[in-house]
């Protein structure tokens, strides 16, 4: 089956993004709060970032209080209302892997769901890691392929979309060759089967435990977080220095 051409790829992420300008649920809120937290431990406020695959551009908001901000999607429809929600932030519409940004040039590159949804994916990080200067950090979420496909049911992709999810170990090997990774778990149970995890986030379950140990269930589900039942992985990885 041939790839998705990039007309097709635009107009499907313009139409998937433009429900997603007001509001975000639990699984994107949860990455954004990590990378901030990394954001925090660099001490910085003077650092030039580029966010990849920006979407509607809710990330920024959060992130430019870092420093500088750039972003790219390929969804320009998109883009141009981001612009104007945040016009601090320099939005550009393409193609990543075919942008003409500066090699050399960021600190940090965000890129949150993206990986999944790229036909070469060594190909899209190799270029993450000519965009950072010398011991720049990549902070990357990507979706956990066996929960996804073990755990939840997940419609087919739409017209227009790629996708390869992968899991920790294919994703760690893709990093190495020009990475070297500080940090690679998963975050937030979710599932859309019947399996016990379903059961660890269901409200119920929350109103139940409340009353007895809150902290101990909070326990269980950092537990089999650590343990790969994250519906998202986490990297945050330095660019390699080796020639």
């Amino acid at each position: 089956m041939s790839e998705p051409d990039i007309t097709a790829q635009r107009s499907m992420w313009n139409a998937w993004n433009r429900v997603r300008e007001e509001q975000q649920d639990e699984v994107p809120l949860r990455q954004a709060a990590i990378v901030c937290g990394w954001l925090d431990d660099l001490g910085r406020t003077d650092l030039d970032i580029l966010d990849v695959g920006c979407g509607a551009g809710w990330l920024e908001q959060s992130i430019s209080r870092y420093g500088q901000v750039t972003a790219t999607d390929l969804a320009d429809e998109v883009l141009e209302r981001a612009r104007l929600r945040s016009p601090e932030v320099t939005f550009v519409a393409g193609d990543f892997l075919t942008l003409p940004l500066p090699e050399g040039s960021f600190d940090v590159v965000v890129s949150l769901e993206v990986l999944s949804h790229v036909a070469d994916q060594p190909a899209f990080l190799a270029k993450c890691a000519d965009l950072l200067r010398p011991g720049g950090t990549l902070m990357l979420a990507t979706q956990n392929r066996p929960v996804l496909e073990r755990l939840n049911d997940v419609p087919p992709p739409r017209a227009g979309q790629l996708r390869r999810w992968v899991d920790a170990h294919e994703l760690r090997a893709l990093l190495t060759p020009r990475f070297v990774v500080d940090e690679l778990f998963s975050v937030t149970l979710k599932s859309r089967r019947r399996h016990p995890i379903r059961a660890l986030t269901s409200v119920r379950v929350d109103r139940v435990v409340r009353a007895f140990d809150r902290g101990a269930l909070d326990r269980l589900r950092r537990t089999l977080e650590r343990r790969g039942y994250g519906w998202t992985l986490m990297a945050r990885a330095r660019v390699s220095t080796k020639a």
